[in-house]
């Protein structure tokens, strides 16, 4: 898919950015080249294969899911200007 100056100008226009006049052939260029790798790799057969999450086969490390602090809910609360069923009450802020 080419773009022609008035697609560069709209783009220019919803992006918010100010692009100066002879700038605009060269923008023309590179989004039309842009847009031409993307229709090369929409056009591959992507059928068997398997989608991945990473391209290594990486592993994450997780640390164990383990309590590691002490339930200090009531002395935080303690010192707290409001409190129900030990939530936090705060003011409203959007009506």
């Amino acid at each position: 898919m080419a773009l022609d100056r008035s697609d560069v100008e709209k783009i220019a226009h919803l992006a918010r950015l100010q692009i100066r006049e002879e700038e605009i052939p060269g923008y023309t260029e590179t989004l039309s080249n842009i847009l031409a790798l993307v229709d090369q790799l929409q056009a591959v057969d992507t059928r068997d294969v398997d989608p991945m999450a990473h391209p290594l086969d990486a592993v994450q490390r997780l640390r164990a899911d383990i309590v590691c602090e002490p339930d200090r809910r009531e002395e935080l609360q303690a010192v707290a200007p409001a409190v129900e069923n030990g939530l936090f009450l705060v003011p409203k802020v959007i009506e």
